[in-house]
């Protein structure tokens, strides 16, 4: 008789531990819900929000419709020095102004990246744009050498190399009216970036169906939706009712393609250390795959496979699909403005005259004014639209408390229209950026590349590629846009896209 009782005794032990588990986090996230709940009360937000699921039934499903609703909010909002919105059971407090936006960047505290980016960990795991804490601390400290002045300059040959392949792709579509340059732009970024980051050519260019710019764009789209739709949230129901399958499908796509690249390049530099000497008397250029292959972290350890990959699917997606989107946004807003275009023509014009010749580190620092034009495209179309941050204390903003655990949202779309600084914000004005004009603008007005500890490690590279790209196109062609802003429909994803792409008419420059 004991013996049957112990047998029974231990299948209910185990399944009572599962029921007292459950019943503990159910109570921890009930509790914490209903605190931030009762805190956050006083703090200005949408009418009509429901328990648990917050204001997800009014979000617009498709990905347009969702970023004009955000933007219409701020602009409903914007008197106020914050307004919240709830995802589900989490509470977000949406900032697009510079003084509130500032106690967030510019505070060492407020490091972690909120919850929302726990869905970009299948993709680019815990790497330098999406880790915390101490990781990502570390990973900071070992990948900023690797952009390092010295070796950006070697960057440029390829950049050079790429934007004359793009040129000559221009060429043959210059004079036979309008076409969507979206995917030219794209293809020379993704051309550019795997040759400089992962030291491999992969002639995306002469693919204009890259099955990797396809998922990326797939991707963003699956990941953004998931994370304003909290009744997929759970693997369970995203696998079974969501994309779940769409999702791993593109996945493998992505990390495949980067897994053949850390795989080559590996074997590639295995085979450089074993030459002989007379081979390593020549140099050869540096990407930053060699990079992080090589480097050792403070207990001298190297980075493992997990580690190096994903760093290389951080530097893949964020190194070509930011710089691409900005590049476009900026040839449409040239193409809608002829007397901005031909200031920067007659620059160019005064650096190279009718050379053809390769741009230098020396030229780009004459480039003044396509330097503004540049800066002025990523005020009205940043391609990051809005980053968020888990609050790690306490945050006061005028009177408003936020308690430690909320998410604060930067909606930088919103923040670089602010009429204090810059009056007419739709208006597109260079000259904003002259330093004359630029003198006593708070420096979290204007955010492209975020700001603080956390700010983007790869901007002088984004700004030197976009540079190199611009210059090229400008002395060899005039460009018309052939849409106005209203039909451009800005998409904000994980990158601010135009819904139908940008189209544009190009003329061969005479000189």
């Amino acid at each position: 008789m004991a013996g049957l009782l112990g047998s029974y005794t231990l299948p209910f032990l185990g399944v009572s531990i599962v029921i007292a588990a459950v019943t503990y986090f159910t109570y921890k996230m009930l509790s914490s819900y209903l605190h931030k709940y009762y805190e956050m009360k006083p703090i200005p937000g949408i009418e009509g929000t429901y328990p648990f699921i917050g204001d997800a039934l009014m979000f617009k499903t498709n990905a347009g419709d969702f970023f004009g609703q955000i933007i219409e909010l701020t602009r409903e909002f914007g008197h106020l020095p914050l307004f919240k919105i709830w995802v589900g059971p989490i509470p977000f407090v949406v900032l697009f102004h510079a003084e509130t936006v500032e106690k967030v960047l510019s505070n060492p505290i407020h490091l972690d990246k909120a919850f929302a980016y726990k869905f970009l960990h299948p993709w680019l795991g815990t790497g330098l744009l999406t880790s915390t804490g101490t990781k990502w601390r570390q990973r900071r400290k070992i990948l900023t050498p690797t952009f390092h002045f010295s070796i950006l300059t070697d960057f440029l040959q390829v950049m050079n190399e790429q934007a004359e392949i793009l040129v000559e792709k221009l060429e043959k579509k210059a004079g036979k009216g309008p076409f969507n340059c979206f995917s030219d732009i794209t293809l020379c970024a993704l051309d550019i970036i795997c040759e400089t980051a992962m030291g491999k050519k992969i002639y995306a260019q002469r693919d204009s169906e890259s099955e990797y710019v396809k998922s990326v764009y797939k991707m963003s789209d699956i990941v953004s939706h998931r994370q304003r739709t909290p009744w997929f949230w759970p693997d369970f129901a995203y696998y079974h009712f969501g994309k779940g399958k769409e999702h791993d499908k593109n996945l493998k796509i992505l990390h495949s393609f980067t897994q053949k690249v850390i795989h080559e390049r590996s074997e590639s530099m295995s085979y450089r250390n074993s030459a002989s000497d007379s081979d390593l008397g020549r140099k050869k250029r540096q990407a930053f795959l060699d990079m992080l292959l090589k480097t050792t972290d403070d207990s001298g350890n190297k980075l493992s496979h997990q580690d190096i990959q994903e760093e290389v699917d951080t530097f893949m997606f964020e190194g070509h699909d930011t710089t691409a989107a900005a590049m476009n946004w900026a040839l449409h807003l040239l193409g809608t403005h002829p007397d901005v275009q031909q200031k920067v023509q007659q620059e160019l014009q005064e650096v190279f005259g009718t050379s053809s010749r390769s741009i230098t580190m020396e030229d780009l620092k004459k480039l003044k004014y396509l330097d503004c034009v540049i800066k002025e495209a990523l005020r009205l179309f940043p391609s990051v639209p809005f980053f968020a941050r888990s609050l790690c204390d306490d945050c006061h903003f005028n009177g408003f408390k936020v308690p430690k655990g909320a998410n604060a949202i930067i909606v930088t779309y919103s923040l670089h229209r602010d009429q204090r600084y810059f009056p007419e914000p739709e208006e597109f004005r260079p000259d904003r950026f002259v330093p004359e004009n630029s003198a006593g603008r708070p420096p979290y007005a204007y955010v492209p590349f975020s700001a603080g500890l956390r700010n983007c490690i790869g901007q002088r590279f984004a700004q030197m590629e976009e540079k190199v790209v611009l210059a090229s196109i400008l002395r060899n062609f005039n460009v018309e846009a052939c849409q106005n802003r209203e039909e451009l429909r800005p998409v904000g994803e994980l990158i601010l896209r135009p819904e139908q792409g940008i189209i544009i008419k190009l003329e061969k420059r005479s000189y």
